[in-house]
């Protein structure tokens, strides 16, 4: 068994919620698991307290609540009750206090004008501050897909999340990465509470991991490191992020991922790209 190492966190957003992989994960010095209340048909949480209760209390377990169940399909709220409500629920199907709930998404539900978008924005955040104050979670964060209208809304009156989740890789936009480092900036969130997402854009298999050699962004590569060990080793930078969520069934890749740590990024080229990245999208809107 690997000393535990908090750079990696397993998602279970496509997860089977099989215990293999948990078991695997332990195994792998992986001690953190990622969920959300809407996962599985909002049956996530539940079906992780019926697989491995006991296994639970091993983990670092963080969710995120935001998205409700409704006629047709789920829709998405920053309403302070059912806010509430899904965070009790929450409690109630894992059978223990999760360590970071996150506010999920919640560009979904901001609305024009800035003031209204604000207030529905602040209101949220308090929700999900008084949970941790009635032992409903350890803390609190935010998790954005796409976080570019957020920065501008955010004063100092709102309660200060205690972590932030964002997109992160080679294939996240430079509008993306800058707004992200804003946000975070603006909350005076440090980079080791900086969570990344979707380091390979939603798809290990897609053909783009065959057309480039992300290995160009790490320094002293060997024969032995492969495209996707240096994609996901990059992906730390792009934002800086402390850890990565991923999402896998398969013990073997994530063996691979957690290999890949002992690679480090090569500074100096993620610097170059991000510049060419920035000059693009200058190009891109003039």
């Amino acid at each position: 068994m690997r000393e535990p190492d908090p750079r990696i966190v397993l998602g279970l957003h496509r997860s089977r919620y099989e215990r293999r992989i948990l078991t695997d994960s332990l195994d792998l010095g992986v001690t953190a698991i990622d969920t959300s209340f809407n996962y599985r048909g909002f049956t996530a949480h539940a079906t992780l307290a019926d697989v491995a209760s006991d296994l639970l209390p091993r983990f670092v377990l963080s969710t995120k609540v935001g998205t409700f169940p409704s006629t047709g399909r789920p829709e998405h709220s920053l309403d302070p009750v059912r806010l509430r409500a899904a965070l009790e629920q929450t409690n109630r199907d894992l059978g223990r206090v999760p360590d970071l709930v996150f506010l999920h998404n919640p560009e979904r539900s901001l609305r024009s004008p800035a003031s209204v978008a604000r207030d529905a924005l602040g209101q949220a955040c308090a929700t999900l501050a008084t949970a941790v104050k009635d032992g409903l979670c350890g803390a609190w964060g935010i998790s954005s897909w796409d976080p570019r209208p957020l920065p501008s809304l955010v004063d100092t009156t709102m309660p200060r999340p205690a972590a932030l989740m964002v997109r992160a890789g080679l294939l996240v936009g430079v509008d993306v990465l800058e707004a992200s480092e804003e946000l975070a900036a603006r909350w005076h969130i440090a980079p080791d509470q900086v969570w990344g997402m979707s380091p390979f854009g939603g798809n290990a298999d897609d053909p783009v991991w065959g057309q480039l050699d992300p290995r160009f962004f790490v320094s002293e590569v060997d024969s032995a490191v492969s495209a996707l060990q240096a994609a996901f080793r990059t992906a730390f930078s792009l934002p800086e992020v402390g850890r990565i969520a991923v999402g896998t069934d398969n013990p073997t890749h994530l063996q691979e991922l957690a290999d890949a740590l002992r690679y480090e990024p090569h500074t100096g080229r993620l610097r170059a790209y991000r510049q060419l990245l920035r000059e693009r999208g200058g190009r891109q809107r003039d």
